[in-house]
């Protein structure tokens, strides 16, 4: 059955703008600036700018099930702005290993990253960060690589992609637990 109209809010915190033109949406804040193109869901998005407060409002007229589930996903992805232009993410990343070290080190000023000696291999890893993604090595802990950026979507691919590059391949993955995996996720500027 289908609903005549379903709609969202978001409250938009004060220090952040948001400017909305043809689906296009712009978030600003002190940590610098991020845009998305959400014109592939049909939808109206609007700003509600009052005196007190500015919202974002999203409405989906006549929507299936799957139409207005939307709704959250575009509330979502405004909010994971919203957090990034304000906090910023942060990923946190530990090397296992059981024989063999991982060499991890990191190229172009935090850019790239390249990985030796992953289970004794020659063969030399290397992972390019995304636009806006930056990455080093912590400075209290061992093994550990910091993925620092405002854009959680970047964040968090730039993650998978080291995880991925460092898969045991042709060995019985229960015992070979080697690689580099996310242990912590969270924001930059913590409360």
């Amino acid at each position: 059955m289908r609903d005549v109209l379903k709609t969202e809010e978001l409250e938009i915190p004060e220090g952040v703008t948001v400017d909305i033109k043809s689906r296009i949406i712009t978030v600003t804040g002190p940590r610098g600036e991020l845009k998305k193109n959400v014109r592939h869901i049909n939808m109206d998005i609007n700003l509600q700018k009052s005196a007190k407060s500015n919202k974002v409002l999203l409405s989906v007229w006549q929507g299936g099930r799957k139409h207005v589930a939307c709704l959250r996903t575009i509330r979502s992805l405004i909010e994971n702005m919203v957090i990034g232009v304000t906090k910023g993410f942060r990923y946190k990343m530990r090397a296992v290993y059981a024989h063999f070290p991982i060499n991890c080190i990191i190229q172009e000023n935090g850019r790239a990253l390249e990985i030796r000696n992953f289970l004794g291999e020659k063969l030399v890893r290397s992972v390019a960060m995304l636009d806006g993604v930056t990455i080093s090595e912590s400075k209290t802990q061992k093994d550990e690589l910091i993925l620092e950026g405002n854009d959680v979507q970047n964040v968090s691919q730039s993650a998978a992609s080291i995880q991925g590059v460092c898969r045991v391949r042709n060995k019985d993955i229960r015992k070979f637990l080697d690689g580099i995996y996310v242990s912590e996720k969270g924001t930059v500027i913590t409360e």
